[in-house]
């Protein structure tokens, strides 16, 4: 019997077992997969070894230290400095990202999308970021701090921004919410009036929060603005890092109808 987790802080939300192991159990695939709650991300290689584990997943706020925690890291993940997806090859900790493509697998019926507004600075904005330069859209993003934006700031063609000098210079054809706002309060990402100003001027919405309706989303709700939370980006993701954990043994569509059914219950 093979042990999957996933790595987080908070982690008792995470719908990430209910789906994997809706997996192994319809696939008939000897696995089980669980959550663990991980206060320091330091400690991330340490618990993954002492609980034998074959891999797992890392959710906020630890993606970071997952891509120094691994001893090779591979695909997209390289490129983006975060790893949200760790298998165990020969004693050596392989980091992935599957959160980007996961991503856009979510947006998939948003049309038209040239001009992107990111809310947040962490792990995940970072890999949707360089993903949607990567198909040319047009980024810019928006951030509490200015300290976390230097990074970005090196890529040359994303805009970056704090809530202090933050001006709407054009409108958005989606606007991302990455960080944790809302996940366990009523917080919104930006001061009210920023982000009031900018879901006036966009067409899509989208929460990488999932399990419940954000404040974020309310608003865009308030303005009929078509939004997604985060449940189809955990699918995608989910079904690429499935692929992974059993060492692409498992068909991805029949990874994909089995998440689907453990997502509706």
């Amino acid at each position: 019997m093979e042990l999957f987790a996933i790595f987080g802080n908070p982690v008792s939300h995470s719908k990430s077992p209910l789906m994997h192991n809706r997996v192994f159990e319809k696939l008939h695939y000897p696995a089980c997969y669980t959550r663990i709650l991980l206060e320091d991300g330091k400690q991330l290689k340490e618990r993954f070894f002492s609980l034998s584990l074959q891999g797992a997943n890392i959710t906020v706020p630890h993606k970071e230290a997952a891509f120094q925690a691994c001893d090779e890291v591979r695909g997209f993940a390289k490129k983006v400095g975060v790893v949200n997806t760790i298998v165990e090859e020969n004693g050596r900790l392989i980091g992935y990202n599957t959160d980007a493509d996961g991503f856009l697998y979510a947006i998939r019926d948003f049309s038209d999308i040239h001009k992107v507004l990111v809310l947040g600075a962490g792990g995940t904005a970072r890999a949707l970021v360089q993903r949607f330069l990567d198909e040319k859209m047009s980024v810019t993003i928006l951030n509490r701090s200015k300290e976390r934006l230097k990074e970005f700031e090196t890529l040359g063609s994303v805009e970056c921004s704090t809530w202090d000098d933050f001006k709407l210079k054009h409108p958005f054809d989606l606007v991302v919410n990455t960080t944790s706002a809302g996940l366990q309060d009523a917080s919104l990402p930006a001061p009210k009036e920023i982000i009031s100003s900018i879901l006036d001027a966009t067409r899509y919405a989208a929460d990488a929060i999932y399990g419940k309706q954000t404040p974020f989303l309310q608003e865009a709700k308030k303005r009929n603005i078509p939004y997604i939370d985060g449940l189809d980006m955990l699918l995608g993701q989910g079904v690429l890092a499935n692929e992974l954990f059993t060492r692409h043994t498992l068909q991805k569509e029949h990874i994909q109808k089995a998440m689907e059914g453990a997502l509706i219950l």
